[in-house]
């Protein structure tokens, strides 16, 4: 196999610090249900295998028969992942954004393209959809250390096609704006569609403290509606608002485009 394509990243890592990615490819992944052995790829899984047999863990509770992968670029970490003792038939491998000639049906790829230039960006998204299998998709996702601030886009062969934003509901919701992507998180200034969406969610917020009385998941729900209502185009519904969660149509915030 030729040289994996990419760059050795920082490499941390900790349990459970993806579950919110991985609750949502649970519900929201018809083909890990109707596909007969589903291929996903975590892609830079770190220092430390973790992350990469939680993510077996609970994607094999759907689907016993889901293949996952964890790829590093760094040799050291695939080895110390191959002698990590687990019960669950995960395999680790030297790969990057060439996905080691693997086609699979899902790429899970967090705090990876964070740590690229900007302009390089675009170009990886390329390399990884196009290695795809037909209907596949890559997250391109970023969170915080304890996971409980989260944000990915969705990807798939015509591009991206939502964000999702995967808010603490013990704060305000604008605080995952540290945590969004890296082709978005210099866009956060006014002018931008990301800066736009961040501050009518927190106005929405406020306004709704009333609701606080129904629990913030209520109070959240209540903000994503108006949101809705206001015209952002909203691809999910409340049983992911209540979560904190909200994925908008990626055409609505691109950089670059503006929202009338």
């Amino acid at each position: 196999m030729s040289r994996p394509l990419g760059s050795v990243t920082r490499g941390t890592t900790a349990p459970r610090r993806l579950r919110r990615a991985d609750r949502w490819l649970v519900a929201n992944w018809p083909a890990l249900r109707s596909t007969r052995r589903p291929l996903v790829v975590d892609l830079g899984f770190g220092a430390s295998p973790v992350t990469t047999l939680d993510l077996a863990q609970r994607l094999r509770r759907i689907n016993p028969a889901v293949r996952v992968v964890g790829l590093d670029i760094d040799p050291a970490r695939v080895a110390t992942a191959q002698a990590t003792p687990t019960d669950l038939p995960v395999e680790f491998a030297v790969g990057g954004f060439e996905l080691a000639g693997l086609r699979p049906d899902a790429v899970r790829a967090f705090n990876v393209l964070r740590q690229y230039p900007v302009d390089e960006v675009t170009g990886w998204w390329a390399e990884m959809t196009a290695r795809l299998a037909p209907g596949g998709f890559v997250l391109d996702g970023t969170c915080d250390e304890a996971g409980r601030l989260a944000s990915w886009i969705r990807l798939d062969g015509a591009g991206p096609q939502a964000l999702t934003l995967a808010v603490d509901l013990s704060g305000t919701p604008g605080f995952v704006a540290a945590r969004l992507p890296k082709i978005l998180i210099s866009r956060n200034v006014d002018g931008e569609p990301i800066h736009r969406l961040l501050h009518d969610l927190d106005e929405a917020w406020v306004r709704l403290a009333w609701r606080s009385v129904f629990g913030p998941p209520q109070r959240f729900a209540g903000a994503v509606a108006e949101l809705r209502a206001a015209g952002w185009p909203i691809t999910d519904g409340p049983s992911r608002w209540r979560r904190g969660e909200v994925s908008v149509a990626w055409t609505a915030i691109a950089p670059g485009l503006s929202i009338g």
